[in-house]
């Protein structure tokens, strides 16, 4: 499996005004998973299929394992690819369709017949190796595909493109988990297409965000949760999003409306002079108390939704709305008064929609 990196990697389509991906940079390392996540249109693809060689790059270069591989066919980079809907052929059981990239290339019998039944073992599909493909479910389909771009020993990497888009919600979490037992085991490097965090934040070792044809940070799950370096990633990861409202700095702290907040430690000493200011706290960092707790502003209830295993509670802070995750303990009812608490650790800075750190 390969090092991949990208330099200054851009492309616009023939006819277009803008760049679907503005010159970016980009190292995936040896056998780790990243996961390109971004709303549509945001250059995903574009950029998968850049490293697959199956649109050339308008700018920059890629290379695999220190080789410039830019300008090579996609046959001749050696990567497996998995495509929305799966790429099989119906009329060939599972057994042959798995074994089709190894008698392309040349291997014994011997050597296809171990393979196919490795790899069919560890997607739990021996017991369908002699059934056509065209009999098989969607879920049982994708992972033939899945198969395909496994059986192969040599391959430089693994790249999907959204792969479990077309199966059922059952499945989809059969093959989440299928896929952390393939990286798990075999340790392939994997560039994961999707437009939902779920399958990024679960799948991937590091998640690659992208907006409008750029990388707007590139972190573990974690790190994009707790250090958005951006108030996109901050919108765009969590369900829901951070919290971000206006704020401005006095002696040391945030004022927002007419509450002062206090910050961590150091802060507000890093806030670069003249910048529009924006405060962000996640809804599960954030506290509502029934009572009244000193120093914390009194907000006002509009709004609990019950999603079963948590509630959102969203109340009112003068003329803003904030939301809180409330995973157990007394639920208020709207119009209630509650107090809300943001611990300075869990609070957050951006000026001019970057994070100050």
């Amino acid at each position: 499996m390969a090092r991949i990196e990208l330099k200054g990697l851009g492309h616009r389509y023939a006819g277009a005004d803008e760049d679907a991906l503005r010159p970016t940079d980009l190292v995936c390392e040896h056998g780790e998973t990243y996961a390109l996540l971004g709303p549509s249109g945001c250059g995903k693809t574009t950029l998968l299929n850049a490293i697959s060689g199956l649109i050339e790059p308008t700018s920059g270069r890629i290379r695999f394992d220190g080789i410039d591989v830019t300008e090579r066919a996609t046959r001749e980079r050696n990567v497996a690819q998995v495509f929305q809907f799966p790429i099989i052929y119906d009329t060939m059981s599972v057994f042959d369709n798995l074994a089709f990239p190894l008698r392309n290339r040349g291997l014994a019998a011997a050597a296809v017949e171990r393979r196919v039944r490795e790899i069919a073992v560890f997607l739990d599909l021996e017991a369908d190796l002699a059934r056509r493909a065209r009999r098989l479910s969607a879920g049982a389909k994708q992972r033939v595909s899945l198969g395909r771009g496994l059986v192969r020993e040599d391959v430089a990497a693994i790249l999907l493109d959204e792969p479990l888009t077309v199966v059922d919600g059952q499945s989809k979490g059969n093959l989440r988990r299928k896929l952390r037992e393939v990286h798990s085991k075999l340790r392939p490097t994997v560039v994961y297409v999707t437009h939902d965090q779920s399958e990024a934040l679960t799948v991937a070792d590091r998640v690659v965000v992208m907006n409008a044809g750029r990388i707007v940070q590139v972190g573990t799950p974690r790190e994009l949760f707790e250090n958005p370096a951006h108030t996109f990633v901050a919108r765009f990861i969590g369900n829901p999003g951070m919290n971000l409202v206006a704020c401005e700095l006095e002696d040391g702290r945030a004022r927002v409306g007419g509450w002062h907040l206090d910050l961590p430690a150091g802060l507000a000493a890093a806030v670069p002079n003249g910048q529009p200011l924006t405060l962000g706290v996640r809804p599960e960092r954030a506290r509502l108390s029934r009572t009244e707790v000193r120093g914390a502003p009194r907000t006002k209830v509009t709004r609990v939704e019950d999603f079963g295993r948590h509630h959102i509670v969203s109340v009112r802070l003068a003329e803003v709305l904030f939301k809180v995750k409330l995973d157990d303990g007394p639920v208020p009812a709207i119009g209630d008064t509650s107090w809300l608490t943001l611990p300075p650790a869990n609070v957050r800075l951006f000026a001019a929609e970057h994070a100050v750190s």
